[in-house]
């Protein structure tokens, strides 16, 4: 029984982290590796690949000149075809080929038998889940279960994830560092993704970095800009930024620095409302307002937890909350305090998990995994990134006002005060390069008082 019940606490533990709280550990799990989902890294071959273009046979008379069409479709589209995969995960795994026309592309085949296993790796998940209820009843992970149930069946539908790659394309088309590789539809299947071949290395590799002369500062910046494009200004979220689905390259062309974003089966759309509250909540922890970070905590469902919230969003100690996340920089001190007392809140961080809307679950992991990002980059923290939310929540918020108001003046009157805003952010950050210096307090002190509180 005690053997029992250790398996479980380890389980409870996973489980935590698989939602993003890895407030100790620079390690982040993937909540869709659990149970049996791992059915294993099989081999996939051009006959796997062919498998959904084959069942399409099955309504076609047999011997017919479409079957013969189809058919010879099947086996006339590879050129050649790496049975090495690239890379492998719980779901799929991906293999470098060219077509006949002369393309290379990225092969994405769904491993066998997924499918049919997704629906028993949640029902033993709910089990589990239910068994820690009834041992531990102060944990609530039933929001796991949800979870799963909620996403799971989207990442299996690989031309979801087509159309998401599609759409945040699109979306930040302004930004002509990121790379979203193009899909070929005419291709592609539930099971089969086939995409543009884009070669990289993983945002997280210094060496890479060092060796192509890339900038880890300038990476981490347009890393920020473009999750905080996508959380404050536009609402629908990548929520999978692991270091292997985010390369970094210099472009064959131009010699320009590309973030290139791959595995787009795992996004968060937010409501309007939890899109602004939670704008409010970040500019307000940045200018340590401590009322508005109360307010709007628990807005967010954090109730009299929100010392709690706004640490596991920030991951910061409540003292260095309290003090200005922007004035003090993260020590090794903080962070074997963080890493120490963590494991003491678990009954609360789980009742949190389970009290806050759903959309915040992927947030909370989205964060994490850039936070991991951010640390083996060394930029964690950086002056950049907070101004980097800054202009996207002043941005957002402006936004939201024009839209309530049918007044032109009070309009223009929101346009300006938004661009004196971001122009201050500009000169500010301008500064800062010159000088090469993160935020110290008096500067920080500055930035506070010519900024408009948020409201």
């Amino acid at each position: 029984m005690a053997r029992r019940v250790l398996k479980l606490a380890s389980w409870t533990s996973m489980a935590l982290a698989a939602s993003g709280v890895c407030l100790y550990s620079n390690k982040y799990l993937d909540p869709n590796d659990f149970g049996a989902v791992r059915v294993g890294r099989a081999v996939a071959t051009t006959a796997v690949i062919s498998y959904d273009y084959l069942t399409s046979l099955r309504s076609v008379p047999y011997g017919s000149e479409e079957y013969l069409q189809l058919r010879s479709k099947i086996h006339d589209l590879f050129l050649s075809f790496d049975d090495t995969p690239l890379g492998a995960a719980s779901l799929a795994q991906v293999h470098k080929a060219v077509l006949r026309d002369g393309r290379t592309v990225a092969v994405k085949v769904q491993h066998p038998k997924v499918q049919a296993q997704s629906s028993k790796d949640i029902l033993l998940m709910e089990v589990l889940v239910l068994a820690v209820k009834q041992l531990f009843p102060e944990f609530e992970f039933m929001w796991l279960v949800d979870e799963a149930k909620k996403n799971l069946p989207l990442e299996l539908d690989f031309l979801n994830e087509g159309r998401n790659a599609e759409k945040v394309a699109q979306m930040l088309k302004h930004f002509d560092f990121l790379k979203v590789p193009r899909i070929y539809w005419e291709l592609s299947t539930k099971r089969v993704l086939l995409m543009e071949f884009v070669d990289g290395g993983q945002v997280n590799d210094r060496h890479y970095m060092e060796r192509n002369k890339i900038d880890v500062n300038e990476i981490s910046r347009h890393l920020g800009r473009m999750y905080s494009e996508m959380i404050f200004v536009n609402g629908f979220v990548h929520c999978d930024p692991h270091p292997g689905n985010v390369l970094v390259r210099k472009r064959p062309d131009t010699g320009k620095v590309e973030i290139v974003l791959l595995d787009h089966g795992l996004y968060q759309a937010l409501t309007e409302e939890f899109r602004l509250d939670y704008c409010r909540l970040w500019q307000s922890l940045i200018w340590t307002d401590m009322q508005s970070v109360r307010k709007y905590s628990q807005r967010l469902g954090a109730g009299d937890l929100y010392p709690l919230f706004a640490c596991m969003l920030t991951a910061r100690s409540w003292d260095a909350v309290n003090r200005g996340i922007g004035q003090t920089s993260v020590t090794a001190t903080e962070d074997s305090e963080i890493r120490n007392h963590a494991a003491n809140y678990l009954p609360q961080i789980s009742q949190l998990l389970n009290r806050v809307p759903r959309q915040m679950l992927l947030i909370f992991k989205t964060n994490d995994l850039l936070r991991g990002i951010e640390a083996a980059l060394g930029t964690r923290a950086s002056a950049s990134s907070f101004l980097n939310m800054s202009r996207c929540c002043i941005r957002a918020l402006a936004a939201h006002k024009k839209q309530k108001t049918h007044s032109l003046f009070r309009r223009a009157r929101i346009s300006l005060r938004e661009a004196f805003s971001l122009w201050k952010i500009n000169l500010h950050e301008l500064v800062l390069h010159v000088k090469g210096l993160r935020l110290t307090g008096w500067v920080w002190a500055l930035l506070c008082w010519l900024l408009p509180a948020p409201h």
